[in-house]
């Protein structure tokens, strides 16, 4: 009977399908338009001349560059393509901002010409040149913005963040490392410039650099401040730093000994190095935006403001530069192959960002210990916070693999999600570096202490000392790095952790290493001091939600008790069991209403504001407040964990 209703249904099916394109013979039905021809492909030939930038970045109570560039062509050119960057390198997605760019116009050896935006590129500009052209100047401004809400702030009254891909065209159809750029910069008076490019020349407040390419251009920004000053660490290596007000700049002796030591602690974990000098640009602010992005001889940081004048309170804020220093190795020189791209409109893919990413995490948490840029402690609470993720705090771990949030920078664009516990983010980071504990636990335990992930970086992003190019890499070639450190089925390791869904939360390495996850009634080191800073409350393993300061939900963990009740991002709280929102209100709420108290078959009230209505809403939960922590398994004596994050150096 069932096969029989199917055939039927099949035959239905089928006839209303034939009715429907009987029907269409009726209608007006356009045929696909071709599309513009794409952009040429980058070419490994040289550019036929010396692009001149000049950027005026001096107008700092507007917060806009004016920029110039002059390209030279080669006679007989009828056609340039000129374009913004598209695919930027540390974005790992087409994030170019193409629509800060404005006032364009174009002129060929002096007599404007009209231009074209291509309408599928809408990044490129097509030129029709008059015959004889020498040479085409551009002349536009880059309107960085102004507040937060319209994207990244990289300028203020007291600091710049001078990014040449963000206010600059380059010619299409040429590997960007192929195209000389000579630059020119003015900044406000008597600001201090920092950056990796080389031959610094000032005359007043207008600076250039030696010739270089463009590919070597865009990977060395500008940090520059009124406020500011330079420190070496060493070994090729200085701290450049720009801050809000100069009594911020006053970091102890014994705190910058720290940096010193994390570049000692990286030399010593990678064995070569990969720059002839590096410069931590490093921005001590609440003005301008937040950023932790990789370059081969610098890298971009940012630190909340007090972060050095209160170093112990601010531990929790100082992992960035360690993260962003050991891309110099991992992410910039070994670079996954399908991440490599001769010029910035190529797509980049990301399949191996578990690698570029995940282990740069794993190595930020181990080397800032080993340093002492943040403390042991600190670094064990970091590892906590990440256990608990996704022991408890992800169920899109179900349907989504690690290697699958790799798409996560394209798919959202680092856009807030409404459930990230359930869609995933870029998992890629934090459950890579996860992963790679357990890899390095697996080496220890296989080879009784005598090598560990150490010896894979050594092995792998240790080679070629003092070249500065970029060698790429696949995932066999990370398999068969790590047999020759310790024989073991790696290729089932990772593409079982990675590649697969629905898989145990990766405690193997925190167990390996010798401590456990455990749950306690107050925040870990890492949590308190972001709670503190910031005034919130992360009772994402309670409630299941987190808080704003004001009570607002910033996040509600898919199929949690708060979740179940309603309680989703963008409502707030106002009041507790009839008593008006606060911290603490909450949390004593949450405590009296624990298993074994005289409130505890309770359930807890909440007056909630969504939009214009409030509504009581009842949470019958009662296992009390949870954060995560991690405990030793083996109290008294030295660990995995302990001997992972002991210093190498003295």
């Amino acid at each position: 009977m069932k096969y029989h209703v199917a055939l039927v249904s099949l035959s239905a099916l089928l006839s209303a399908s034939s009715a429907l394109i009987a029907q269409d013979s009726s209608r007006t039905t356009p045929m696909a338009p071709a599309l513009p021809a794409a952009m040429p492909a980058a070419q490994d030939v040289a550019y036929p001349g010396t692009v001149a930038l000049d950027i005026d970045a001096s107008d700092v109570e507007h917060g806009v560059y004016r920029v110039k560039q002059v390209f030279p062509v080669a006679a007989g050119t009828k056609d340039l393509i000129l374009m913004q960057p598209g695919w930027l390198p540390g974005n790992h997605s087409e994030t170019g901002p193409y629509s800060l760019l404005a006032n364009f116009h174009f002129f060929a050896d002096g007599k404007e010409i009209p231009w074209v935006r291509d309408t599928v590129a809408v990044n490129a500009f097509h030129l029709a040149l008059p015959e004889g052209t020498k040479a085409v100047t551009a002349s536009f401004v880059h309107t960085s913005p102004l507040t937060g809400s319209e994207g990244r702030i990289t300028m203020t009254r007291e600091m710049l963040n001078l990014q040449w891909e963000k206010m600059s065209l380059y010619p299409a159809g040429y590997y960007t490392r192929r195209i000389p750029y000579k630059t020119t910069v003015k900044v406000p008076a008597g600001w201090s410039v920092y950056t990796s490019l080389d031959g610094q020349a000032r005359q007043g407040d207008t600076l250039t650099w030696d010739v270089t390419d463009y590919e070597r251009l865009v990977d060395a920004p500008i940090f520059a401040g009124k406020y500011a000053q330079r420190w070496e660490l060493g070994h090729g290596v200085a701290m450049d730093v720009v801050a809000d007000k100069p009594e911020l700049l006053k970091i102890a002796p014994e705190n910058m000994e720290h940096y010193r030591k994390l570049v000692n602690e990286a030399l010593a974990t990678f064995g070569a190095r990969h720059f002839d000098h590096y410069d931590f640009l490093l921005a001590l602010t609440d003005r301008m935006g937040g950023i932790g992005l990789e370059h081969h001889r610098s890298s971009e940081n940012q630190y909340e403001p007090t972060a050095w004048t209160e170093w112990a309170k601010m531990d929790w804020d100082h992992n960035v530069i360690p993260h962003e220093f050991t891309h110099s190795w991992n992410g910039k020189y070994r670079r996954p192959a399908d991440l490599w791209t001769p010029d910035y409109q190529q797509p980049m893919q990301n399949t191996l960002l578990w690698v570029y990413e995940g282990q740069t995490q794993f190595w930020g948490y181990v080397l800032a210990a080993r340093s002492g840029v943040q403390t042991k402690q600190t670094v064990l609470d970091m590892f906590a916070s990440a256990a608990a993720k996704y022991a408890e705090g992800t169920p899109g771990r179900s349907w989504r693999s690690v290697e699958d949030t790799t798409a996560a920078p394209q798919l959202a664009r680092r856009r807030p999600l409404p459930y990230v516990s359930l869609t995933r983010s870029e998992d890629y980071y934090v459950e890579g570096a996860l992963t790679w504990l357990e890899a390095d636990q697996i080496i220890r335990e296989g080879t009784k202490g005598k090598k560990g992930l150490d010896d894979f970086a050594k092995a792998f992003f240790g080679v070629r000392d003092g070249d500065w190019g970029e060698l790429t890499y696949d995932f066999d070639e990370v398999v068969k790095t790590l047999n020759g450190i310790y024989p073991y089925d790696w290729a089932t390791f990772l593409k079982t952790r990675i590649y697969g869904t629905n898989q145990p939360a990766p405690m193997n390495g925190i167990a390996k290493a010798g401590y456990k996850l455990v749950w306690k009634d107050e925040p870990n080191s890492y949590e308190k001091g972001i709670e503190s800073y910031r005034g919130g409350l992360n009772l994402t393993y309670s409630l299941g939600v987190g808080l704003g300061k004001d009570g607002t939900v910033t996040s509600s963990l898919w199929d949690s008790v708060g979740f179940n009740a309603g309680l989703v991002n963008g409502c707030q709280i106002v009041a507790v069991n009839g008593t008006a929102y606060s911290t603490d209100t909450i949390k004593d709420a949450i405590t009296a209403a624990k298993t074994g108290n005289a409130d505890a078959g309770k359930p807890i009230e909440l007056l909630v504001k969504r939009g214009d209505r409030f509504e009581t809403v009842k949470v019958d939960y009662h296992q009390g407040l949870r954060w995560p922590w991690l405990e030793s398994t083996t109290p008294g004596k030295a660990n995995g964990f302990d001997r992972l994050l002991d210093a190498r150096t003295k």
